[in-house]
C-alpha cells in the first residue's frame, strides 16, 4: 500500500510543474494541502475503527477506496479537474486506513514496513515518472493497492478482532455536560466518585483508569447526587459519568499541548516532497555517463536513513541509552521525540547551507546549478532519522497514553500532526511568497529558484523549531502519564 501510495507522491510536485505547469510556489502549496487531506482522514478513519465498523473492516473498506482512485487525461480542463477528484480520493483512502492498520502491530516495524514500500517507489517509480512515462508509473500504483488489498484480505483468519467501545466523542461531550450541570458543586476526594465496575460498566473489557489530581473541575461529572438516580430510572449518562470517563478526556486534554508542539516538525518533514524536490530540480542531476538522479528520487537517502537507524536505535542506542539512564526503554517517548525535534532543525540548517552554495554555483540564471544534487543527501539523512525519534516515539507515546477505547485515536494523532504541519506548511509558503514579492521584487519561492532565496526560508523553519523545542520542553516537564488499574507501579506520574 505505501508503495502505491508514494508511487503517487514521490512526484507528484514534478508532475504539476511539468504537465499543469504550476509555479513552485504553487505546486509546494498543493503537495502540502493534499497530505495534509491524507493525514487529517485518518481521524475520521480512527473514529470509525475505535466506534463502530472495527480496525479490520475499516482497513478493508479504506483501502478499497484507494483502490478505486480515477484515472485521468491532463492537462484538459476536464484533466486537470479529474486529477484533483483523483488525487484526494487517494488521500481519503489513505488516511482512513492508516490509524487502523498502525495499531495492528508494532510501531517499529510498522513504520519500516512503510518506509521499503517507499524505497521501491522513490526509485523505480521516480525513475520512469521523471522519464515522462505518468501512466506506467500510476498504473503500477493502482496494480500494488489490489496487490496490497489481496494479501490483507489472505491474513483475515490470523487476526485478532477487538469489540468497539461505542464512540468517544459521545462519552466524552457526557463528561463536559455533566461538569457544567454540577458546576456549583465542590470536588470531594476521588475514592468517593462515581465508578461502575464489572458487568454493569458500558466498556467491558477496557481497563479503568486511575483517578488524577489533574483538571479537578471535570471531577464534578463524576459525584453522585440524590438527582442522579430516582426510583425505577436508569442512570442519566449525561448527569452522572465514571471517573474512567473522567480520567478519558483529562488524557486527551492533557496531550494537546504536546501535540501541537509536533506540527513544526510536521513542517519540515513535508519539505522533502515539496521544496527539497524543487531545489533538487535546480540542482546536476548527472551522476556519470547516462545515469542520473531524478531529484525525486533523493528520498531514497531519507528512506535508507530511517531503515538504518531503525536498527541502529534497537540494537546499538537503546542498549548504551539502558546503561546510562537504567531504563529498559533507553528512553523515555518524550526524550526521543524531543531529540527527533534537534535532529530535525539541523536538517533544515543543512538544507539552507546547501542552498547557499548552490547559488554560488550558478553560471547561467536559466539553467540549473552545476553543484551535485547529492550534496542534498546529508538533508534527506537527518530528516529520515528525525524520523525514527520522532515519529515512531509519537507513535509509541500516543498508543500507550491513550484509554484503551481510543487506540485508533492515539495513532491518528500522529498523522493529524502531520495533517497540520502539511496545512501549516502551505499557509507558510503562501505567506512567504507574498509578502516577499512585494514591490516587484523576487521572494524567497520564485518560479525560477536562482532568482530566490530558499535558503531564508529554511533558516526560517530553523528558527521556529528552536522556539518548538522550547515549548515541548516545558510542556514534557509538566505532563504526568496516564494510570491504568492494576498498573500503579508500573507508570510513573512523571512520566518525562
Amino acid at each position: 500500500m505505501n508503495f502505491a501510495f508514494y508511487g503517487v507522491a514521490v512526484d507528484l510536485v514534478v508532475f504539476m510543474r511539468r504537465v499543469l505547469h504550476q509555479e513552485n510556489a504553487t505546486a509546494a502549496s498543493f503537495i502540502s494541502m493534499w497530505t495534509g487531506t491524507v493525514y487529517i482522514f485518518s481521524l475520521f478513519g480512527a473514529f470509525l475503527s475505535d466506534s463502530y465498523m472495527g480496525r479490520y473492516r475499516t482497513c478493508v473498506m479504506f483501502q478499497i477506496i484507494f483502490l478505486i482512485h480515477r484515472p485521468c487525461q491532463p492537462p484538459s480542463q476536464l484533466g486537470v479537474v479529474m486529477f484533483y477528484i483523483s488525487t484526494f480520493t487517494t488521500a481519503f483512502g489513505i488516511g482512513g486506513y492508516q490509524p487502523s492498520v498502525a495499531t495492528f502491530g508494532a510501531n517499529h516495524y510498522f513504520y519500516l514496513a512503510l518506509n521499503i514500500g517507499s524505497l521501491f517507489s522513490d526509485s523505480f517509480l521516480a525513475f520512469y515518472e521523471d522519464k515522462g512515462m505518468w501512466v506506467m508509473g500510476f498504473g503500477v500504483s493502482a496494480v500494488a493497492v489490489a496487490l496490497g488489498l489481496l494479501l490483507f484480505l489472505l491474513g483475515t483468519p490470523y487476526y485478532r478482532h477487538c469489540k468497539q467501545s461505542g464512540n468517544p466523542l459521545t462519552r466524552m461531550a457526557q463528561v463536559f455536560v455533566a461538569a457544567f450541570c454540577k458546576r456549583h458543586l465542590q470536588p470531594p476526594p476521588g475514592e468517593v466518585l462515581h465508578e461502575v465496575e464489572g458487568e454493569d460498566s458500558e466498556t467491558q473489557g477496557i481497563r479503568k483508569l486511575i483517578h488524577s489530581d489533574q483538571l479537578r473541575c471535570l471531577d464534578k461529572a463524576a459525584i453522585v447526587t440524590e438527582e442522579d438516580y430516582h426510583a425505577g430510572k436508569a442512570k442519566n449518562p449525561w448527569r452522572l459519568c465514571t471517573v474512567t470517563q473522567v480520567e478519558e478526556v483529562k488524557c486527551i486534554l492533557s496531550l494537546i499541548p504536546i501535540w501541537m508542539c509536533t506540527i513544526i516538525f510536521s513542517v519540515e518533514f513535508t519539505q522533502m516532497a515539496s521544496t527539497f524536490v524543487e531545489q533538487g530540480t535546480a540542482m546536476d542531476t548527472n551522476l556519470f555517463g547516462n545515469f542520473y538522479m531524478p531529484a525525486a528520487s533523493m528520498s531514497m537517502f531519507d528512506i535508507a536513513s530511517v531503515i538504518l537507524s531503525v536498527f541502529a536505535y534497537n540494537f546499538f542506542f537503546v542498549p548504551m541509552a539502558t546503561w546510562f539512564t537504567k531504563n529498559p526503554a533507553g528512553i523515555t517517548e518524550l526524550q526521543r521525540m524531543g531529540t527527533g525535534l534537534v535532529i530535525a532543525l539541523v536538517g533544515m540548517l543543512a538544507a539552507a547551507i546547501v542552498e547557499v552554495y548552490r547559488l554560488r554555483r550558478v553560471v547561467a540564471k536559466d539553467q540549473p546549478s552545476p553543484m551535485s544534487v547529492l550534496w542534498q543527501a546529508p538533508q534527506y539523512m537527518l530528516i529520515g532519522a528525525s524520523e525514527v525519534f520522532m515519529y515512531i516515539g509519537q507513535l509509541d507515546f500516543f498508543n500507550e497514553q491513550t484509554p484503551d477505547s481510543m487506540k485508533c485515536f492515539g495513532s491518528s494523532l500522529c498523522m493529524a500532526s502531520i495533517s497540520l504541519g502539511n496545512y501549516a506548511s502551505m499557509l507558510m509558503v503562501s505567506a512567504v511568497t507574498s509578502i516577499t514579492n512585494r514591490q516587484n521584487k523576487n521572494g524567497w519561492i520564485t518560479k525560477n529558484l536562482n532568482y530566490g532565496h530558499l535558503e531564508r526560508f529554511f533558516l526560517l523553519l530553523a528558527v521556529l523549531s528552536v522556539i518548538d523545542f522550547i515549548f515541548f520542553a516545558i510542556f514534557s516537564m509538566m505532563y504526568k502519564g496516564i494510570q491504568f488499574q492494576g498498573r500503579e507501579k508500573d507508570i510513573s506520574p512523571n512520566y518525562n
